[in-house]
């Protein structure tokens, strides 16, 4: 009942409505004035028209009865990517081949409802094609955030066989459209992390039994180049040891850089752009090595440490699709207490059930107390120990820290935001400052 109402409300007259609604009632009044019973009938008449015309529309339902409609909508690519685009194909049929169902599809009008940041700048704009028997709208969208935004529902505006009365009512469902953060291409060289650090690490060295095949990335040793799979893909591929050589990675992202929900800049004076730029580098740090065959892991700073669901994942394209997936979601912390004492539950957590062998690499805003000495710890443990150390707008003595963690034993490089990521990238593997 309360809904019936709610759609009532909803019903809008229409010009030619409100045109047969001035004249009946001026006949109404006419006639009750003059006596004349047969004007009064006209209005009355007249008046009925629109009210029927006003409860057709506000108490039937388009996805229900003999007229029912529905609303399909496919995104590809699923998920987004920010800054890309990706194309929306809607289409809208009747649910059973009625002839009710057709004549409310040949009246229908539809309006799609996005969030703001998935339609870019340009707006959306949509083209539509109207069928006998369905409707297709097809857009484009280019959202410019990271993160999960809605997606509908469509709005679908109709009105009565005679064109009195007209109602605008949602139609279809949600739904929630991840975009993946953007990620640069770098080159992650098998033998910096594998191969040359494989003795140190006392693992075994791989045998014949162990050879795998993968894809070529940029940074291979040509001399590993399996070529008669290349003639036969047409493609290059080369072989790697599976499970023996290859370290498992761990990328870790200080959510201190990251601006919480509703504000301006993070704790550290970030901006919006500065903290997904970080997002970007883990991300694609992530995905580099992981393509080279490293079991890796994308970890992010939380209260209760680390997730059961934090598991290393490996693979091609399902692999890199589990390590974006854990980017989706992510926003920063809203105190500055919040973030160090989800760093050091975090690289507590780490510390206690990393692998052995295990590479570490972070991205990090300058730390002090509890995490810094957790961080510490960890670097003195794990010896294997990356980070990228952001300069930041507010905060602690940066030159502590580095100090700190480098004695320790961390292969240390200090970065600005939005530094481009193949530099900083290309500098952590030098070795440089």
């Amino acid at each position: 009942m309360i809904s019936a109402l709610r759609r009532l409300t909803r019903v809008r007259p229409t010009l030619r409505g409100a045109g047969l609604l001035g004249v009946g009632g001026a006949l109404l009044i006419f006639g009750l004035v003059g006596g004349l019973p047969d004007i009064v009938g006209l209005a009355t008449a007249t008046l009925a028209i629109c009210v029927v015309a006003w409860l057709s529309q506000g108490l039937s339902r388009l996805n229900k009865g003999r007229g029912a409609l529905s609303v399909s909508r496919a995104v590809l690519p699923m998920p987004v990517v920010r800054g890309e685009h990706a194309q929306v194909n809607l289409t809208v049929t009747p649910t059973r081949p009625t002839a009710t169902a057709y004549e409310r599809l040949s009246r229908l009008h539809l309006s799609e409802q996005t969030a703001p940041e998935l339609v870019g700048e340009t707006g959306l704009r949509a083209g539509v094609r109207a069928l006998p028997d369905r409707i297709e709208v097809g857009y484009a969208l280019a959202p410019l955030r990271r993160g999960r935004w809605e997606l509908g529902p469509l709005l679908a505006t109709r009105q009565d066989a005679f064109g009195l009365a007209r109602i605008t009512a949602p139609l279809g469902s949600t739904n929630l459209v991840p975009v993946w953060p953007r990620t640069a291409e770098l080159s992650a060289r098998v033998g910096l992390l594998g191969e040359l650090e494989a003795s140190g690490a006392g693992m075994r060295m791989p045998s014949a039994d162990d050879v795998v095949l993968r894809d070529y990335v940029p940074g291979d040793d040509p001399r590993r180049v399996h070529w008669p799979t290349a003639a036969r893909q047409s493609r290059l591929m080369v072989r790697a040891d599976e499970g023996a050589g290859m370290r498992p990675v761990t990328v870790l992202l200080d959510l201190g850089l990251l601006v919480p929900p509703g504000e301006s800049e993070s704790i550290c004076g970030l901006t919006p752009d500065d903290g997904e730029w970080a997002v970007e580098l883990a991300a694609s740090i992530a995905c580099a090595v992981q393509k080279t065959g490293h079991p890796t892991r994308l970890v992010a700073t939380q209260l209760t440490g680390l997730s059961d669901g934090a598991g290393f994942v490996s693979g091609a394209e399902a692999g890199r699709a589990t390590l974006l997936d854990e980017t989706v979601d992510l926003v920063g912390h809203r105190t500055d207490t919040g973030a160090n004492t989800a760093m050091a539950a975090t690289t507590l957590a780490l510390r206690q059930r990393h692998s052995p062998g295990e590479v570490f690499v972070a991205i990090l805003r300058p730390q002090s107390g509890a995490a810094l000495r957790e961080l510490t710890a960890l670097g003195t443990e794990a010896g294997a120990c990356w980070g990228l150390l952001v300069d930041t707008r507010r905060g602690r003595n940066t030159g502590q820290a580095v100090d700190t963690l480098r004695s320790a034993g961390w292969r240390l490089t200090r970065t600005a935001p939005r530094t481009p990521m193949q530099h900083v990238w290309t500098a952590l593997l030098e070795g440089a400052a």
